[in-house]
């Protein structure tokens, strides 16, 4: 798929929260039967804040496991539905043993995977942002004005490959990882940084960073180079799921619930400034 240009979500096309509309309102999925299915099992992980995660009680918890108790109700299968950890090296394996039905815990999309498996639509996808200093803020509001700067980025990471191809009189320079990265904004080593926009929505937000810093500009949303977003991946014979889930999520965005478990999760707008 050739790169087509990173999009930043225009004002009318935003709902509150500013998540961007990934389905049509016009869009109708029929809901499929799903009287045979006895037992519908979501399998996810603990280690994917705030995504899944164990919770200060001790019990599973976060974005998806909300996600999938609203698809569970929406398609009228509480009584039926369950989810279940494991460690992410076993969700494959167990969704094709049928210890599962689903799963819902940040697997990327690859070409291989769908040629494996059947997947949702995508209910989220994470862009990627800017972040500057705010003792030095640019001279403008838009990329624009970080022409000729120097913009941090991890060295052989997507990001650092979007940046180049989309901004290319943005002087990129590469750093070893993530913490290096802040390390260097925060330092003022470096005019920016082009990131993972939750991890940077986050931090600039948290005590990391003791305020040095905010995001600037964007979203850009690549799917060429960041993905196509989080789904949920499903046995190829389970076609009928499949379609059901994406039925849920359509209702979920359209009534609003799935901006109410963001908002749950992500007190920090990804989208926004």
């Amino acid at each position: 798929m050739g790169a087509a240009s990173p999009t930043a979500a225009s004002a009318q096309d935003k709902p509150s929260v500013d998540l961007p509309i990934l389905f049509d309102t016009r869009e109708r999925i029929a809901k499929p039967d799903l009287s045979g299915i006895v037992r519908l099992r979501f399998l996810t992980t603990v280690d994917f804040p705030p995504f899944n995660f164990i919770d200060q009680t001790g019990k599973l918890a976060g974005f998806h496991v909300d996600l999938v108790r609203e698809i569970c109700r929406e398609l009228a299968l509480m009584d039926k539905c369950q989810i279940q950890a494991v460690t992410f090296p076993e969700l494959e394996k167990a969704l094709v043993d049928g210890n599962g039905e689903a799963v819902a815990a940040g697997v990327a999309v690859t070409a291989d995977l769908r040629a494996r498996f059947a997947f949702s639509r995508p209910f989220m996808r994470l862009p990627a942002r800017f972040a500057v200093a705010k003792k030095a803020p640019p001279s403008g509001e838009t990329a624009a004005a970080l022409d000729g700067k120097r913009v941090g980025v991890v060295t052989g990471s997507a990001h650092e490959a979007m940046l180049k191809a989309f901004f290319p009189r943005i002087q990129a320079e590469a750093l070893a990882d993530r913490t290096a990265l802040l390390a260097a904004l925060k330092d003022g080593k470096v005019d920016a940084v082009f990131s993972d926009g939750m991890q940077l929505a986050f931090w600039t937000n948290g005590t990391e960073s003791a305020g040095c810093c905010a995001l600037f500009d964007g979203p850009y949303l690549s799917e060429a180079f960041l993905g196509e977003g989080l789904t949920i991946m499903l046995r190829k014979e389970d076609a009928a799921l499949a379609t059901a889930v994406d039925h849920a999520l359509l209702a979920l965005s359209r009534n609003g619930r799935l901006q109410e478990i963001y908002l749950r999760y992500f007190p920090v707008n990804l989208y926004g400034g």
